[in-house]
């Protein structure tokens, strides 16, 4: 079968062409596994970290990949639960003891015997691979390949971060990066909290128009830092002529139960079409720099990039009380100084909260998929051939397209099944 592998670890800036393509034999599965026929990877920040070596891989060479779908192809003894050609996914979660206390609790991603699928095991950047039954799982019909391959870790990562971050509705959420993962916790939160205003804090320019056009209140840069004792009264002036900004005219009437709470039951389209029209846009800080002073205080933050700084934006912009979720595996050395900064009075007294996301459970796949399908999710994909997977991860380091990437690896399912009479 066809694989890209890597064989070393080094800065990618050193060797921009990690992996290697090469021809390895059909892995067979063993008890209980099921081996997949794969369609579709994911590309994920976390390969970077594996081929630079903040999260290595136990052993060389492996095939990296951890965001797959595919078809049965075969059943090890005792696998139950899936058919021969059946469509399914497989995520970071490739095994745990299943004995500890936290496998017990359901935690299993916190299991000190935690294996993950594409640096502990071969992933998805190939033909074929195994994976253990209970890590498998059924993709909703409502998806391409292309499509749900991102979800598998891009939005079950993010939809735990959702949940760590404790958002009741109506409180303001703030979104610190707005790659793979963030695009899709944009389009959920709109989805389980129609009446939250979410707040995108991005680099790029493009990235902050794809974020308002995806129904963000607001989109800026990470900086500067802002006074809180000012920013509320100039937010509540704001909030009465920047376009969009206010959703506190929804009518809710109704509330019913969600993974994480009540939510109301109508909310408002999770896609959204609607051109921004570049600097025309009255909530994107590029037409007005002074706009950052309009942003409130945030309830919750989900900082998702590699580097520290927006950790410390994020805290200087919570709440009192506040909650930051960090959603990284690993962070990169580049800018760890700027954590002798910190300013204890202004960016994390006042009982703020700092929790990490480590890994992802299977109960957050088996989750977030269906939840996925029933909001309307649909990730923002750029495509490559299997070939090209040193390409779509330089591209990826270089923030080189917006939303997620996928490799094409075989045959896959390009339209939803037609369910028509």
């Amino acid at each position: 079968m066809k694989a890209m592998v890597l064989r070393r670890l080094g800065p990618l800036a050193d060797n921009p062409e990690p992996l290697e393509s090469v021809e390895l034999p059909v892995p067979e599965p063993g008890p209980g596994e099921v081996l997949v026929r794969v369609s579709a990877c994911g590309v994920c920040h976390t390969e970077l970290d594996e081929i630079e070596g903040r999260t290595a891989p136990p052993k060389l060479p492996v095939v990296l990949g951890h965001q797959v779908v595919g078809r049965v192809e075969e059943l090890g003894k005792g696998a139950a639960g899936f058919v021969l050609g059946e469509r399914v996914g497989i995520g970071w979660i490739h095994s745990s003891c299943g004995r500890c206390e936290y496998c017990r609790r359901g935690e299993e991603n916190l299991c000190a015997e935690f294996r993950a699928t594409g640096r502990d095991v071969d992933g998805g950047y190939a033909e074929l691979l195994t994976a253990p039954a209970e890590s498998v799982y059924r993709i909703p019909e409502e998806f391409t390949d292309i499509q749900a391959a991102p979800l598998l870790c891009a939005g079950a990562i993010g939809y735990r971060s959702l949940r760590l971050a404790g958002v009741e509705d109506g409180e303001r959420l703030g979104l610190f990066g707005f790659g793979a993962s963030a695009h899709i916790v944009l389009q959920l939160a709109r989805h389980l909290y129609p009446r939250t205003r979410v707040f995108v804090f991005a680099r790029s320019r493009e990235e902050r128009e794809f974020a308002l056009a995806l129904g963000a209140a607001w989109a800026g840069d990470f900086g500067p830092e802002v006074n809180h004792r000012d920013t509320e009264s100039e937010a509540t002036k704001a909030r009465k002529h920047e376009d969009g900004i206010d959703r506190g005219d929804l009518n809710i009437t109704e509330r019913t139960d969600t993974p994480f709470g009540p939510r109301a039951p109508n909310p408002e389209p999770v896609s959204g079409t609607k051109s921004t029209k570049g600097s025309d846009n009255p909530r994107s800080e590029t037409r007005n720099p002074k706009s950052a002073l309009l942003v409130p205080p945030l309830h919750a933050a989900i900082d998702t990039t590699p580097v520290w700084k927006p950790v410390l934006s994020a805290l200087e912009r919570l709440a009192p009380g506040g909650r930051l979720v960090v959603n990284a595996i690993r962070k990169e050395e580049a800018d760890k100084d700027v954590l002798l900064g910190l300013d204890y009075p202004k960016q994390l007294w006042l009982e703020k909260e700092v929790k990490s996301v480590a890994n992802v459970t299977r109960r957050d796949i088996r989750e977030f998929l269906p939840l996925a399908a029933k909001a309307g999710i649909r990730p923002e994909v750029t495509e490559y051939a299997l070939a090209d997977a040193n390409r779509a991860l330089l591209e990826l380091r270089q923030k080189g397209a917006r939303g997620a990437r996928v490799l094409a690896v075989g045959r896959r399912i390009d339209l939803k099944p037609d369910t028509r009479d």
